[in-house]
C-alpha cells in the first residue's frame, strides 16, 4: 500500500478541466471528470521519483506536468517541466544536478526525448556542466536535424544555443559519497582494471546496503510519459547514469527505443534500472510494438522483462535461482490512456497522476523476491 501523506488540493484552469490533487500517495476524493475525446484518459506516469517533493517544493513532477498538460500546454513542455524539478533538486542523487559521479568524480548526464505528434525526438549523452539535459535534449530536437548528440560537443552545442555551463555539477553530498567511494576501492591504487572493476561494483551495492546510496539511484534515472485529452503522447528520460560508472559510459536512456519510445498512435514506454540489460532489446520499442499488436500496457511489459530474462545468460549476471542479478522497471502508457508500471522483481513504485492526484503505486512484476542489487 502507498505511504498515505497529509492532503493539499490545488485546481487547474481551462475549459472542462478541474483538478483536486493530494500529496504523493493519496487519492482526492471528490475530483471533477475531465472530458476527453474519444474515451481518452489524460495520465503522466513516471518513475517513483516523479512524486516527491523537489527543492522545498509543494507539487511533484508528475502534479506539474499534468496541470500544464490539462491545462492546454504542449505535452512535451509539460513532462520536461516536470522532470526539470528533480533534475535541479540537489538532494536527488539519480538525476542532473548532485547526480552521483563517474568513477573520476565528474558528474555525466544523458538525457532523450519524443514528441508524439510531431514525430521528432532529440537526445544527449555524456554532457557535462548543464543541470537540465532534458532542455538540451529538446533543443536538439527543436534546432537541429539530429537526434543525438555526445560528449563535448554536446556541451558546446548547448553553451551555442545559451545554456549556462558549469565547471562542475556535483554537490557537497555527491562529492562525498564519491570520495567514500573512492577511498573503498582504492587503498592501494588497482592496478588491474578488471579487479577494479570488481570492487567498485562491491562497495557500490554495499553502500547501497548501508544507506548510504538509495538502491534506486545505483543505475539514477527518471522517466515520465503523458497523454493529453486529446490522445497526444509524449516522453522524456534523464539520468546521471550508473553511479561510479567508467567515464563515457553512455547507457539506455538517451537511445531511442531503449530508455524511451513514443509513438503517438499507440503510446509510449520508459525504464529506470540496468541500461546495459535494457539496450539489447531495446525493450521500449517492444513494449509499444506489443501494444500496437492489442496488448494491455502491463502485459507488454511483462512480456519485455521475459525477453531479458530469457537473454540474460552471463553467469555473473545471474543469481542461484538462475534470474538476473538485477532489476529493471518499464514505465507505460497507451494512446488511450491506459497505464503500467512494471519490474522484473517485486518492490519497485511508480508515480501517477490523474484527474484523481498524484499517487504512488507498487509495479506489477515477473519474479518474485528481490534482485540482488535491492
Amino acid at each position: 500500500m502507498s505511504k498515505k501523506i497529509t492532503r493539499r488540493s490545488f485546481v487547474i484552469s481551462g475549459a472542462a478541466t478541474g483538478l483536486i490533487a493530494a500529496k504523493p500517495g493519496l487519492l482526492s476524493a471528490q475530483s471533477p471528470t475531465i472530458i476527453s475525446p474519444n474515451g481518452v484518459k489524460p495520465v503522466v506516469i513516471s518513475s517513483q521519483n516523479g512524486n516527491r517533493f523537489k527543492n522545498g517544493g509543494d507539487v511533484t513532477c508528475v502534479q506539474k506536468a499534468f496541470t500544464m498538460i490539462t491545462g492546454g500546454g504542449d505535452v512535451l513542455d509539460a513532462l520536461i517541466a516536470g522532470v526539470n524539478i528533480v533534475e535541479l533538486d540537489p538532494l536527488d542523487d539519480s538525476v542532473g544536478y548532485g547526480g552521483l559521479p563517474n568513477a573520476e568524480g565528474v558528474v555525466q548526464l544523458d538525457s532523450s526525448c519524443m514528441h508524439g505528434p510531431k514525430k521528432r525526438a532529440g537526445a544527449v549523452a555524456a554532457i557535462e556542466g548543464v543541470r537540465t539535459p532534458s532542455l538540451v535534449a529538446k533543443a536538439v530536437m527543436e534546432l537541429t536535424d539530429h537526434h543525438l548528440i555526445a560528449g563535448k560537443d554536446a556541451q558546446a552545442f548547448a553553451r551555442s544555443v545559451g545554456f549556462k555551463i558549469e565547471d562542475d555539477l556535483n554537490t557537497e553530498h555527491s562529492r562525498k559519497l564519491w570520495l567514500e567511494w573512492k577511498r573503498r576501492t582504492d587503498p592501494n591504487h588497482y592496478l588491474d582494471p578488471a579487479k577494479r572493476a570488481v570492487a567498485g561494483r562491491r562497495v557500490a551495492l554495499e553502500m547501497v546496503a548501508e544507506g548510504k546510496i538509495d538502491r534506486e539511484h545505483l543505475y539514477g534515472t527518471i522517466n515520465c510519459d503523458g497523454v493529453s485529452p486529446n490522445g497526444d503522447v509524449c516522453g522524456v528520460t534523464t539520468t546521471s547514469g550508473l553511479a561510479w560508472k567508467i567515464p563515457g559510459r553512455v547507457g539506455d536512456s538517451p537511445i531511442i527505443g531503449a530508455g524511451l519510445y513514443v509513438d503517438n498512435a499507440v503510446g509510449a514506454a520508459g525504464s529506470t534500472g540496468r541500461g546495459e540489460a535494457n539496450l539489447y532489446g531495446l525493450s521500449s520499442f517492444l513494449i509499444v510494438e506489443n501494444m500496437r499488436r492489442g496488448m494491455h500496457p502491463k502485459d507488454a511489459a511483462i512480456d519485455a522483462c521475459k525477453r531479458i530474462k530469457a537473454n540474460t545468460i552471463e553467469k555473473r549476471l545471474l543469481n542461484d535461482k538462475g534470474n538476473p542479478r538485477f532489476d529493471l522497471n518499464f514505465y507505460v502508457v497507451s494512446a488511450k490512456g491506459e497505464y503500467a508500471g512494471v519490474s522484473l522483481y517485486e518492490g519497485s513504485r511508480f508515480a501517477v497522476c490523474t484527474e484523481n492526484g498524484p499517487q504512488t503505486l507498487h509495479c506489477d512484476s515477473l519474479l518474485q523476491g528481490r534482485s540482488m542489487e535491492q
